[in-house]
């Protein structure tokens, strides 16, 4: 019985994430292709593996064993990897790094360049993903680093499969239109104004949650946004009031929006998060490790950056 190790990659895929379309859109295949790499590896174990009596796809006890196998193999060959490297003297491979776009534009892209001159055979894949989802694609094995962002208020809940890296702590400001005569210094003073908010499960919703609840206010939430751009566009259109982080600012024009010297805000947290080895070695991939080193450098730079740009100490912007 010959069974092609691909396959068994589809199958573990299927297995995962509980359906052929999922699957495939994990592995960029069609759901066509997915489900003939299926039948085929049916074909070669004289098994069936997919439930097919079922409107949904799910697989049969023979299924799940073989699947489990799969992970076995995946495991190995990660393994393989991380051995096979101690002999080559440059890094190289690709590493899918998940975040958001404040993220990408001030700390992945700046590190992408450090990377290709230090390590030009990595190969990084930057997701747009962030939230509960990223965090799916993490454990599931889509991506190798996400960035993730928490209001620093919340608490960090112990994930022992995950490994995580503090990278931040983005101060929250609280911006006003242009046409104020002058920026708020007390939050009575947006206790009735419109707000740009963020999503409720976003640090920056749960800001503006815990900034209403300490002062007593509910919030007009006139706008839902999930982007700092759009959301400084209609502050500075004079839609309303945002919460937004430090790196949101970075690049807005002077005198766009005005910005309060309101600073209890709070701030977020960003962090690098991993997956914990389960390799025999327990040694952390090489490859990851020198990315998320990169990242670090960049995120130190930005530190210094903000620091000039926005008038904070450098270890208050540390936290």
């Amino acid at each position: 019985m010959d069974i092609d190790p691909r396959r068994l990659r589809v199958l573990r895929e299927v297995h995962l994430r509980g359906g052929v379309t999922r699957a495939a859109e994990a592995l960029y295949l069609t759901a066509s292709a997915v489900s003939q790499q299926l039948a085929q590896l049916e074909r070669e174990v004289g098994l069936a593996l997919i439930d097919r009596s079922q409107r949904r796809v799910s697989l049969t006890p023979a299924g799940r064993v073989l699947a489990g196998y799969a992970e076995r193999v995946e495991e190995e060959l990660a393994e393989a990897r991380r051995e096979l490297t101690r002999f080559t003297e440059r890094l190289a491979g690709p590493v899918r790094i998940a975040a958001f776009p404040t993220v990408i534009q001030h700390i992945l892209v700046p590190a992408l360049r450090d990377l290709a001159a230090s390590h030009p055979k990595i190969e990084p894949a930057i997701h747009e993903v962030f939230g509960p989802p990223a965090l799916q694609e993490l454990r599931l094995g889509a991506v190798d680093v996400l960035i993730t962002e928490q209001d620093m208020n919340r608490p960090v809940l112990p994930q022992p499969s995950l490994a995580t890296r503090a990278l931040f702590v983005d101060e929250y400001r609280v911006v006003v239109p242009p046409d104020w005569s002058e920026p708020p210094r007390r939050v009575s003073e947006l206790a009735e104004v419109a707000w740009v908010a963020c999503e409720p499960h976003l640090a920056c919703g749960q800001a503006l949650e815990r900034l209403a609840g300490l002062h007593g206010f509910e919030p007009r939430r006139v706008h839902v946004i999930t982007d700092f751009v759009p959301t400084l566009a209609l502050v500075a259109a004079g839609r309303g009031v945002a919460i937004v982080p430090t790196l949101a600012l970075l690049d807005v024009p002077e005198g766009e929006v005005l910005v309060s010297e309101i600073r209890d805000v709070g701030a977020r947290r960003i962090d690098a998060v991993t997956r914990v080895s389960r390799t025999r070695s327990g040694e952390p991939d090489p490859v990851q490790s020198v990315v998320i080193a990169a990242i670090e450098r960049a995120t130190a730079e930005l530190e210094s950056t903000l620091s000039a740009r926005l008038g904070r100490p450098r270890e208050e912007a540390a936290g």
